[in-house]
């Protein structure tokens, strides 16, 4: 059949970031998904008025850690390269709105995802961009 080379290969490179270290990632990315999706959806429909920029931030860290779940279970090379530029990204917006919450505590009346580098979620918000990269970097065809 004209077509298996081009099949076997992909599934080949989508496999590699979802084994080993891999999989341990999409499911720390899964779990964080969703509870930063369901903590911001919660204080953005019930309490937005009190902390805008804070629950809008956790926000942007709920789309962040879907995509990256999203692009790991995809795989393939491209997904592996979006990923390693979403997981940067994420490891400077921990590094920033940690520092920014350390700084001016008062510009965040409640705390974020990423608040003091994701203190309130066990710092696995600056460790997971970490293992991240490393993975992504790791598992890179040749």
């Amino acid at each position: 059949m004209t077509g298996t080379t081009e099949t076997t290969e992909p599934a080949t490179a989508r496999t590699r970031l979802v084994t080993g270290p891999g999989m341990l990632l999409v499911w720390l990315y899964g779990v964080m998904s969703v509870g930063a999706a369901s903590r911001s959806v919660y204080e953005i429909s019930a309490k937005f008025d009190e902390a805008p920029l804070a629950y809008t931030l956790s926000a942007v860290a709920a789309v962040v850690y879907v995509f990256i779940t999203y692009t790991l279970v995809r795989g393939g090379e491209t997904a592996r390269r979006a990923a390693l530029v979403c997981c940067a990204a994420e490891l400077a917006g921990v590094l920033v709105v940690g520092t920014w919450t350390l700084v001016a505590p008062s510009a965040f009346p409640d705390s974020t995802v990423w608040s003091q580098f994701g203190y309130g979620y066990v710092f696995i918000p600056v460790l997971l961009p970490l293992s991240g990269i490393w993975w992504l970097r790791r598992s890179r065809t040749a």
